[in-house]
């Protein structure tokens, strides 16, 4: 690594403190720092290693602070940076806050810690908690007979003192993983992996050895036990108080916990994740009049989980003004020094799907800058789940003393780097008037065909804000069938509002197909039962849907509305229904119903069965 000197400076460059450990860099080639550093700004070629002769400057900011490390050699920069960062976890941890105004009112304790955090220009002591067993920032005084050298220092375990004592012994376990995943613009995976971490709390008396097992893969190959879910970690990295000898031979994390919060371990699994909660957009630009955003977002976890603190952050125009917004759960708020919109829903149970529409106006001056197309991001919160299946096995607490120990263990999965890409359409209103009936040139049908597809986006985009008047009038103004589909693949019917039942009778009238099925087979009918909207659901089999088409799960409605305890909707549908089908799981609709604990349905279906 080889720094040679560290500096820390104020906004105007002045230098506050700073610590020579090699003395092979003039001290005052740091007068050079911030000129280069204004003048690659003003350049717009902001670099992290600045230049001046055979001197570089790797810097870092921090809140109005610069820290720097100068070095003449050809140094390893990502360790200078490790190590900077470094620098302020440790000066945040003794001060809080770490400014200007600390620095200076703690003069002393910087120096020292400068001198015990590197030497010669190598990091030597940097876990704080060491550090603050020797260096303190309260006054000291000389007590000859009681002067001992802290056990930190000479102690092989080092990051843990001797002679705690609790009241109450405690372990508290955090499983914590995050998920990255990379969507383009056509709905494909492109990247995804799950970063996850161990970190304990522990409140625990003396010194005490601790024994973690998890469903590791290897460990059971190992121990010849392959049965049950297992999870393949790597990039495993422990805390120093693990004992890396005993881990390697027999996979056993074993060790002496240090007192207090820390995290025991990372790692990373590389394997393929779907997306927990998946999102659709439409996203129409109109020149010089506004911007339609249609966003609908469906939640693709285990119906009993919850996604807490949910944030869909959709990007807008940076021109773009007087928004208007209509969710179907949450709220949706303008962000404009950002240029987004954020759609924070506190609440999103697995299974469910919500629908946030937002409406832009734009200046009827375009503006000439080259907009990019920045990804719509998601932050989420899923607590008492984890997506790869990793599970605390056993926590085994041993010491000489014998006492009893609680070990709380709390899983929680959430967003890491969650993008997915859009398309930004340019939108041409939907009017179809009929100006000339010759025969249509080349282009001419091209924009006809462009024109329908942009009028069946809109057919369903109103269709599933639940907006009648507006179906009608794309259904008679552009003389648009009511099958035509959106670049989803999907009808307006099978993205309606379920609880208007005057859009599904005014698209049926029309000629939709009421049978109309998605790739995973649900049709129309199945989304009423599972919504429990009976008068749309009676529209739908007035107009010809069968109540007997089963879904890729072979699931009849009537099997999901007894699931979902729509009792008026069983009423309707025994009579109509096969109850002798069974699902993919052999389940047939009085089995659903004794599964889900229904009594009602139950004699329900059973006095259908016998009459």
């Amino acid at each position: 690594m080889s720094a040679s000197a560290i500096f820390v400076l104020d906004l105007k460059g002045k230098v506050l403190i700073c610590r020579n450990y090699k003395g092979d860099v003039d001290m005052a080639e740091i007068d050079h720092f911030l000129p280069l550093l204004m003048q690659h700004e003003e350049e717009g070629l902001l670099c992290p290693v600045l230049s001046h002769g055979n001197v570089h400057f790797m810097w870092i900011k921090h809140s109005n602070l610069y820290l720097v490390a100068t070095t003449n050699k050809n140094s390893n920069a990502s360790l200078v940076y490790s190590f900077l960062y470094k620098l302020v976890e440790v000066f945040t941890e003794y001060f809080k806050e770490l400014e200007e105004e600390s620095i200076q009112d703690n003069f002393v304790v910087v120096y020292e810690l400068l001198d015990e955090l590197m030497d010669f220009g190598f990091p030597q002591t940097t876990d704080s908690k060491i550090l603050q067993e020797y260096i303190t920032q309260q006054g000291t005084k000389l007590e000859v007979a009681k002067s001992k050298v802290p056990t930190t220092v000479t102690n092989a375990v080092s990051w843990r003192s001797e002679g705690i004592k609790y009241k109450k012994n405690e372990v508290f376990i955090d499983v914590i993983e995050s998920i990255n995943v990379l969507v383009n613009a056509n709905g494909n995976v492109m990247s995804s992996d799950i970063v996850g971490s161990i970190k304990l709390k522990t409140m625990l008396s003396g010194m005490p050895e601790l024994r973690l097992g998890l469903n590791d893969r290897v460990l059971f190959a190992l121990t010849g036990r392959d049965k049950g879910k297992t999870v393949v970690m790597e990039d495993v990295k422990f805390h120093q108080c693990v004992r890396l000898s005993r881990f390697e031979s027999d996979r056993t994390i074993s060790f002496i916990p240090p007192d207090g919060e820390s995290e025991l371990m990372s790692y990373r699994i590389n394997t393929h994740v779907k997306p927990l909660i998946w999102i659709e957009s439409v996203i129409e630009k109109f020149s010089h009049s506004r911007v339609e955003i249609m966003v609908k977002a469906k939640g693709q976890f285990k119906k009993q989980s919850v996604a807490n603190n949910v944030e869909v952050r959709v990007p807008v125009p940076s021109d773009a003004d007087s928004p208007k917004f209509k969710t179907s759960t949450g709220t949706a708020k303008y962000v404009p020094e950002k240029n987004m919109v954020v759609w924070t829903i506190k609440s999103f149970p697995g299974g469910k799907e919500f629908l946030m529409r937002a409406h832009f106006g734009l200046p009827s001056v375009e503006n000439n800058e080259l907009e990019g197309k920045p990804p719509i991001t998601v932050k989420f919160e899923i607590p008492y789940f984890t997506v790869s299946g990793i599970q605390v096995r056993y926590m085994k607490i041993i010491e000489k003393s014998g006492y009893q120990a609680l070990p709380w263990v709390r899983y929680i999965t959430q967003s890491g780097d969650y993008q997915l890409r859009t398309n930004v359409n340019s939108g041409i209103e939907p009017h179809c008037d009929v100006v000339d009936f010759k025969e249509p040139n080349k282009a001419e049908r091209e924009t006809m065909v462009l024109s329908q597809m942009d009028a069946g986006k809109a057919l369903t985009a109103a269709a599933a804000q639940g907006n009648t008047s507006e179906v009608q009038r794309i259904l008679d103004e552009c003389r648009l069938h009511p099958d035509t589909l959106n670049e989803f693949g999907r009808t307006a019917l099978q993205v309606m509002m379920m609880g208007n039942s005057k859009i599904a009778s005014l698209l049926l009238e029309k000629g939709a197909d009421p049978n109309v099925q998605d790739k995973h087979g649900i049709a129309p009918v199945h989304d009423a039962a599972r919504t429990g909207f009976l008068d749309t659901l009676q529209v739908l089999v007035e107009y010809g849907a069968s109540v007997n088409i089963p879904d890729q799960s072979g699931a009849l409605p009537i099997h999901i509305a007894i699931r979902e305890g729509h009792l008026d909707v069983v009423e309707f549908l025994a009579p109509r229904s096969d109850l002798k089908h069974a699902n993919i799981s052999g389940q047939t609709a009085i089995d659903v119903a004794r599964a889900s604990c229904m009594p009602a349905m139950i004699d329900l279906l059973f006095a259908h069965i016998h009459s």
